[in-house]
């Protein structure tokens, strides 16, 4: 099944925790061919606590042969072995932050998981990577390309393309 993540880290040295993640995801059993990776981006930090540093992002894509669910539990134990607090309060700095975008077509509503995830058409550090490597993916419950719903999104969020290199 075609699989999104978004990466992002605005702790540290950002860079080696998106390369680090990355690498982690790739190694695990379920992952296969063909991997995508975006370039990386910096964002501003929005709606987070003050003075916190711009983010990195990126976002990969590959093949999962196993459920939803065990993806979730492998990318929460990468998060773990890379710094992140198990009960990481929402908007706070954090080094790494790896969310499940989406898993095909799948549609999932529970408290351990959404799929597709419930934000993503909202924001512009996950779109604009996203377009870079899925420019025509129309995403469950959206009607639009992703490279259509990044064109409708506020000019004023800055997302700078730093590096494809990584």
């Amino acid at each position: 099944m075609r699989t999104g993540v978004a990466l992002g880290s605005n702790v540290g040295d950002r860079l080696e925790n998106l390369r680090a993640a990355r690498r982690a995801i790739v190694d695990l059993a379920g992952v296969a061919s063909p991997i995508l990776s975006s370039a990386i981006y910096e964002t501003e930090p929005i709606g987070c606590e003050p003075g916190m540093g711009k983010f990195l992002n990126a976002v990969i894509e590959f093949e999962y042969e196993d459920a939803p669910a065990d993806l979730i539990n492998e990318l929460r134990a990468i998060e773990a072995s890379l710094g992140r607090e198990p009960r990481h309060e929402r908007n706070k700095s954090r080094t790494i932050d790896l969310d499940l975008l989406y898993f095909g077509d799948r549609k999932i509503d529970n408290e351990k998981l959404q799929l597709p995830h419930p934000r993503m058409h909202l924001r512009k550090f996950v779109l604009a990577p996203l377009a870079e490597i899925r420019p025509d993916l129309i995403l469950p419950r959206q009607a639009k390309t992703v490279r259509e719903l990044l064109a409708q999104l506020d000019e004023s969020d800055k997302v700078v393309r730093l590096t494809k290199d990584w």
